[in-house]
This record gives C-alpha cells, structure tokens and sequence, in this order.
C-alpha cells in the first residue's frame, strides 16, 4: 500500500505544483505524478541538508509542494533549451 500511497501523493503534489506554477506546462499524468514524486525526494534531501528532517522522517505537503515546483522550472529550462535547437 505504501507505493499506491507515494504514487497518489506524488500525482496530488505534481498538480498542486502545476496549478502554482504560471504558463503553460504540457505534461501528461505519468510526468506529473513523477515530477510530485521526485519533488517530495528533493525536499525530503534539502530538508535533511539543512538539519530540519530526520533519517526515514517524510517532507511535509509544502515541502514537497515547492520541490516540485523547483523541479518544474528545472524541466520547462530544459525542455526550452531544447526545442531551440
């Protein structure tokens, strides 16, 4: 159950970051629930680094909310400079 649970979470966090975040995203579901994924792992990381996580203790909603946001720029930076080629 706790895959099912991180899956669904990770999709919650991924369209609350997309709702945040201004422009236009074109992502389909997979990459929003793995963007909501990875960006609650980037906080839980930064959060460790900076002393306010423990070992195995999970990153809060906004946390994990502004990871996915900064992983969003990160991915519209890529995407952008891609197409430019």
């Amino acid at each position: 159950m706790t895959i099912l649970g991180t899956i669904l979470i990770g999709f919650i966090v991924g369209l609350i970051a997309r709702a945040l975040k201004p422009g236009d995203d074109k992502l389909g579901l997979i990459m929003t629930t793995l963007l909501g994924i990875a960006g609650a792992f980037v906080a839980r990381y930064v959060g460790m680094a900076m002393g306010l996580y423990t070992e195995g203790e999970a990153a809060g909603w906004i946390a994990s909310v502004l990871g996915a946001i900064v992983l969003l720029f990160i991915y519209g930076l890529v995407r952008g400079r891609s197409n430019r080629v």
